[in-house]
């Protein structure tokens, strides 16, 4: 149970980026700041837009591995781009989900 109060001073513009990052988060703008100041992560929540685009560059990725199997036998240098490019979208969908 936390009983001990802290305060800090801050402009008003800081105050408002500070709630707008705890309302991303999904937390309370006291956990977020006790999480900033205690280095811990403090992840952002991805909106439906960023939960749609995820969606689709999986689905992407899927169906260039696919692609890439149709043709391994009949052009082997159409199936190394085709796997390129999909190991490529999973480079990014990896630094998405960080």
């Amino acid at each position: 149970m936390k009983q001990v109060v802290t305060k800090f001073r801050c402009t008003i513009f800081e105050k408002k980026l500070i709630r707008i990052k705890a309302k991303n988060a999904s937390l309370s703008v006291s956990e977020y700041c006790r999480r900033s100041a205690m280095d811990k992560k403090v992840v952002q929540r991805l909106t439906e837009e960023e939960i749609e685009i995820y969606q689709n560059l999986v689905t992407f990725h899927n169906n260039f591995k696919w692609i890439g199997n149709m043709f391994r036998k009949k052009d082997p240098g159409l199936t190394k781009a085709v796997y390129d490019l999909a190991d490529e979208i999973k480079e990014q969908l990896k630094k998405l989900n960080k």
